[in-house]
């Protein structure tokens, strides 16, 4: 079968956006190429990295998909271009350049594994590839993961910075929401880390058969309920921590109804907040009375912890 190889030119804020578009156009894959994160890795020294120069132009990520060249095709990108005309009424979308061209079948799905490792992103916590060995030091708590189609593997910033802080939050008998739970990852941390009731939910529906899948790689994660979600719609009752490592515009919308989820004393942990729109997402929590007790930032990128007003008086 032939395939066509759709790139966007878009920006870091945009990525995770025009990945979703992708997947509800049928794409079983993404590709994304960003050079700020491959700054990061040789910075680190961590995966194989390190013999590639660093990239001078880093506001500009490549976001690539395959399609069949089938009778639809035609049809699909000018979905696309929609889209992402849509899209940036309400993100930066960058360049928003389309290219495609013609690919034979090759196994471009799986050519990504060669990159992903065991990978420490806590002080405690490893991600660990299914297709990996890797032999835990004392006190590690190991999560094995197949990102598969959804976001989140551990090594990106805000997934990052997120697992740091919920090594720091999360308390036993604790009941956390996991809006946007993409590959599950957070959730599978959380649960880990000893809370005791959790609620997993995506409104891609691909990304919760992935997340499924990943819980059920994990043992002792039963305590994990996985569904499909606009934002905080389906859940249940109330938590004493909310996890919503999506998008500034998507986090906004979320403060409309958070209140009604959250225990009295609860805490949400946001990301996927590019730097330029932390003021964005502070102003619309003071605007629901919340108010910022942590931020950490990398790579561009920012985690922050809210709490009620009157829970930090």
């Amino acid at each position: 079968m032939k395939w066509a190889e759709i790139s966007i030119q878009t920006s870091h804020e945009a990525t995770e956006a025009v990945a979703e578009i992708f997947h509800e156009l049928g794409a079983s894959g993404v590709l994304i190429e960003d050079p700020e994160l491959v700054n990061t890795y040789i910075h680190s020294g961590a995966w194989d990295y390190t013999d590639i120069p660093l990239a001078e132009e880093i506001e500009v990520v490549t976001v690539k998909a395959w399609l069949p060249t089938d009778e639809d095709l035609p049809s699909k990108l000018e979905q696309l271009r929609l889209h992402i005309d849509e899209m940036s009424q309400f993100l930066d979308k960058g360049s928003g350049v389309i290219n495609c061209s013609e690919i034979q079948d090759e196994d471009w799905a799986n050519n990504w594994k060669q990159f992903f490792h065991p990978e420490r992103i806590g002080e405690k916590i490893v991600v660990k590839p299914s297709w990996e060995e890797y032999t835990p030091l004392d006190n590690d708590i190991v999560i094995e993961l197949d990102p598969g189609m959804a976001f989140g593997t551990g090594t990106h910033a805000t997934t990052s910075m997120c697992i740091q802080l919920l090594e720091e939050y999360v308390k036993p008998e604790m009941k956390v929401f996991d809006v946007g739970t993409g590959s599950g990852i957070l959730a599978i941390a959380a649960s880990k880390l000893g809370a005791k009731d959790i609620e997993a939910a995506d409104y891609d529906n691909v990304a919760v058969d992935v997340a499924r899948e990943n819980i059920e790689k994990n043992h002792e994660c039963e305590n994990i309920k996985i569904f499909q979600s606009d934002l905080l719609k389906n859940m249940n009752g109330k938590a004493d921590l909310i996890i919503a490592n999506i998008i500034a515009d998507i986090i906004i919308r979320m403060f409309n109804d958070v209140d009604n989820y959250l225990n009295q004393h609860g805490a949400i942990l946001t990301s996927g907040i590019i730097a330029d729109r932390i003021a964005d997402v502070t102003k619309a929590a003071e605007e629901h009375g919340f108010m910022v007790e942590k931020m950490n930032e990398k790579a561009g990128w920012a985690a922050i912890i809210f709490r009620r007003k009157e829970d930090m008086q």
